[in-house]
């Protein structure tokens, strides 16, 4: 899971999937994702990130060997789970089908943080809150925009 979330190369994958199975609505969804994703890699990656210099989880808590491939970047927050979760939550008003689908691999792809050693569970839910922020934000200034072009 952590490979197809490397690079948000899952979520793509899910928007190209939705965007060609979808129709008009599936097109929606996934722009809307897609932009959710990017106004949440901003905050987490581009802005937190930079701000809180938080070191990883200790590799002794970890018995695998998982806990070697792990980036040097800050902990807090988790970027992975700042994606998926703007992503899921990005779809949700558009195509509530799509965002239920979405939410088990979300779901796993924040367990997968905390399990493999790469982030503490508080790093997780900053994530989670940034990605909902993040999708919020997104589906207010789609509303704004296609408000104002009628």
């Amino acid at each position: 899971m952590e490979e197809a979330a490397e690079g948000t190369k899952l979520w793509c994958g899910a928007a190209a999937v939705m965007a060609w199975m979808g129709g008009w609505r599936g097109r929606r969804a996934a722009a809307a994702g897609l932009a959710a994703v990017a106004v949440a890699q901003l905050v987490s990656n581009a802005v937190c990130k930079q701000l809180a210099e938080r070191p990883r989880p200790p590799k002794e808590w970890f018995p695998h060997d998982e806990v070697e491939d792990r980036p040097d970047s800050s902990s807090f927050p988790s970027g992975h789970t700042a994606a998926a979760v703007a992503f899921t939550s990005g779809v949700a008003p558009t195509w509530p089908l799509a965002c239920v689908l979405c939410t088990v691999p979300a779901a796993m792809v924040a367990v997968e943080r905390v399990q493999s050693g790469a982030h503490y569970p508080s790093d997780v839910a900053a994530g989670a809150a940034i990605g909902l922020a993040g999708a919020w934000l997104t589906h207010r200034a789609l509303r704004l925009v296609s408000r104002s072009w009628l």
